[in-house]
């Protein structure tokens, strides 16, 4: 007997099949078939009860060759925010290297801030069936949806929530933030300006820093925030904003080594003396980290562990069910360099 389902929440844990569609539309899944390959070819009415089932349902169509959904497809996609300035750069190409070479494709998606766009590249992925889905942005109610309804193994990058839905591999974001705060007491700073880009995790570090800051009886920090992604032409408008408070900063925490890059330059052309009149810490530890003059105090993450970690998750993966070991932490260290 065919199952059929109210609500797309009847069908938690379970992927929506082309019968689950047809028998919703009251048409054959046939008919199915041919909207789904060719929605011109499907009368108007026809066209609209299966798409108002298929949004019903949350059914994905199978597009992998062959639809051998019971075969691995060695394919994984790996969705980022942007790649401008990015401080996923190091992490992506490690995972990219090692997995194209076992011989798997790699499906490179630019999620940009738009959550629209997020699911439809999610979609995108399950339809073809790939052996998992390497994510880095913020998962939504329906992106957690579709991906416990997939077989496919989602794992979350830079980031440790709580109870992931497949498994997580990051580090701490308000820990980092704290240990920030903890190194600008033990250089004796006592007048931070903290920058902030608009994104959930920066805003975690930025908790974590004020909050260690604040717990040891110092004054409130000043503050800017900026869009995301944070970018080295911020800085000039950063500056300006600094160069307006009543009293200057001694440091100022960047939420990306490119901002940090930005505010070391405006300074130096405003003739300040870097760190002697005003520190930089940046975050992320990128290249330009440690080949700037004078060199960025950074936050490392190990980007390279955080590939292998995903590749050996992914591995070992049996079948639907999930790892024993749901959160990795890779941890963070912060370079102490010339900038602070």
């Amino acid at each position: 007997m065919t199952r059929t389902f109210d609500t797309f929440d009847d069908m938690a844990g379970k992927a929506a099949t082309l019968d689950d569609v047809a028998a919703r539309a009251g048409v054959s899944t046939a008919t199915v078939s041919r909207y789904i390959n060719n929605p011109p070819v499907v009368a108007k009415a026809t066209a609209e009860r299966i798409q108002e089932a298929i949004a019903a349902t949350g059914y994905i169509p199978n597009l992998l060759a062959g639809g051998l959904a019971s075969s691995k497809s060695k394919m994984v996609a790996v969705l980022i925010p942007y790649l401008t300035d990015s401080i996923f750069n190091d992490t992506i190409q490690a995972m990219v290297e090692e997995l194209s070479a076992a011989g798997t494709t790699v499906m490179l998606g630019l999620t940009g801030v738009s959550e629209a766009r997020t699911e439809d590249l999610i979609r995108a992925a399950i339809s073809r069936r790939v052996d998992a889905i390497i994510f880095t942005g913020p998962v939504t109610a329906h992106v957690e949806q579709m991906v416990r309804r997939s077989p496919a193994l989602f794992i979350q990058v830079w980031d440790l929530p709580e109870n992931p839905i497949g498994i997580a591999v990051g580090f701490s974001h308000q820990a980092a933030g704290r240990d920030i705060a903890r190194f600008l007491m033990s250089r004796g700073y006592r007048r931070p300006h903290v920058v902030t880009a608009q994104g959930t995790r920066a805003n975690m570090r930025r908790d974590g820093l004020i909050a260690e800051w604040l717990s040891s009886g110092n004054s409130d920090p000043t503050e800017s925030s900026v869009e995301v992604p944070s970018r080295f032409g911020h800085a000039r408008r950063i500056f300006a904003e600094i160069r307006r408070l009543d009293e200057m900063p001694d440091v100022v925490v960047c939420g990306s080594d490119h901002l940090a890059q930005g505010v070391i330059v405006e300074a130096l052309a405003a003739g300040l003396r870097v760190p002697e009149d005003i520190a930089v810490i940046g975050f992320g530890n990128s290249s330009i980290a440690g080949e700037m003059r004078p060199t960025i105090t950074s936050v490392d993450v190990d980007g390279a562990r955080i590939a292998r970690e995903a590749i050996a998750a992914i591995r070992k993966r049996d079948g639907a069910t999930l790892p024993d070991e749901r959160l990795i932490d890779v941890g963070f260290r912060l370079v102490a360099r010339q900038s602070a």
